[in-house]
């Protein structure tokens, strides 16, 4: 017989069996895909000395990292200043004020629907903004509107009689929230805010549009300008795994953070004492 839980029945001998089967099909599957793919690269001369020559360059190589680092730059400013605008704006519409929770309400809704590249556009094209301070503006705008809501519902989640046992204890609402929701909550909130930081990386890849010279436009400019037959799928191929890198580093550092706040002594039980015996109250026993 199997066990059974709330969510599902834990699976037999057959069923393993089966599930045993797909997993080896869906391997084959894959590998046999990869193959293809790689058979038609071949076919297609994509590994030949001549395309791949040119990233033995010392200039191609300074010109691939000069393009990382902007696009590091770039997301190191608009991470930054998206997780502080997320941060301002989720206070807001926590706000107890009407005001205050309308207008951060209706930035949010608005900076929140509105596609990451018109915003670019506009700022870099109708204000007249350098492409750096554009880029990061409409990352910084998207990104923001978008954690403010991580950031809130991350609030919301904590039990409700934690806040209530604080205010009891003669707390004010900032220190409520400083000291015993948000800590609470960034728990819960990290994955997320690390998964909206890897689209924030992603998405620098659009400042190529504004001529920002980021890591795809140094690719770019590879490809298009030099005399080997244009190789796209090798700068493609050196690119891709390089932001996949960056993307797994940032879910990297996500695990490891908490794994190190559930290691964190503050979070710890404290000792109590053992019990020692104590004199007797007057009275009879």
């Amino acid at each position: 017989m199997t066990e059974s839980t709330a969510l599902y029945d834990i699976p037999g001998p057959h069923a393993r069996r089966r599930h045993l089967l797909y997993g080896l099909a869906s391997t084959v599957v894959l590998l046999a895909l990869l193959g293809w793919i790689l058979y038609l690269l071949f076919d297609n001369d994509q590994f030949t000395s001549t395309k791949w020559s040119p990233f033995l360059y010392e200039g191609i190589q300074e010109l691939l990292l000069e393009g990382l680092g902007n696009t590091l730059k770039a997301f190191a400013y608009a991470s930054v200043l998206s997780l502080a605008l997320g941060a301002v704006l989720a206070t807001g519409r926590l706000s107890e004020h009407r005001v205050p929770r309308w207008i951060s309400t209706v930035l949010v809704e608005f900076f929140r629907a509105m596609p990451v590249l018109v915003m670019i556009f506009f700022i870099f094209v109708a204000l007249k903004v350098q492409a750096l301070p554009a880029l990061v503006a409409g990352l910084t705008l998207y990104n923001g509107s978008v954690l403010a809501e991580v950031f809130r519902t991350g609030i919301r989640s904590v039990a409700r009689g934690q806040g209530e046992a604080a205010y009891a204890l003669g707390m004010r609402k900032t220190q409520v929230m400083t000291y015993v929701l948000a800590p609470q909550a960034v728990r819960a909130m990290l994955p997320t805010i690390i998964s909206q930081l890897v689209v924030a990386l992603k998405d620098t890849s659009l400042g190529y549009l504004i001529t920002y010279e980021e890591f795809l436009h140094a690719g770019k400019l590879i490809a298009s300008n030099l005399d080997y037959d244009l190789p796209f799928i090798p700068v493609v191929m050196v690119i891709s795994p390089i932001y996949i890198g960056m993307c797994m580093l940032l879910s990297w550092f996500a695990t490891w953070v908490a794994r190190r706040e559930r290691r964190s002594p503050k979070t710890k039980a404290a000792e109590v004492a053992p019990a020692e015996p104590q004199t007797l109250l007057p009275g009879p026993q």
